[in-house]
């Protein structure tokens, strides 16, 4: 290690790291305790093969490009199959 360091050229604001992949952004979001607990269940049930963080990126993604299950749909689905084994 040096005595002195020059940092006279250095600049100011975001800083670009070396270890996050490309595309990616470092952010702080507060979420409510359920929903971390949620993914959190789904990242255990993975057996590893996704981290929390991943599917709760997966999921946003899919709800910002319309491919997540509408919530009509969803509540039809279960209400149909209440009924279906009421019948």
């Amino acid at each position: 290690m040096r005595k002195n360091y020059d940092f006279g050229k250095g600049k100011c604001g975001r800083l670009v790291s070396q270890v996050e992949p490309r595309g990616k952004t470092r952010i702080t979001i507060r979420l409510d305790e359920g929903l971390v607990d949620h993914f959190l269940r789904q990242a255990d049930a993975s057996g590893g093969a996704a981290g929390y963080q991943t599917l709760i990126n997966e999921a946003l993604r899919q709800h910002v490009e319309g491919k997540a299950p509408k919530f009509e749909a969803t509540l039809r689905r279960i209400v149909q199959e209440k009924v279906r084994r009421a019948g």
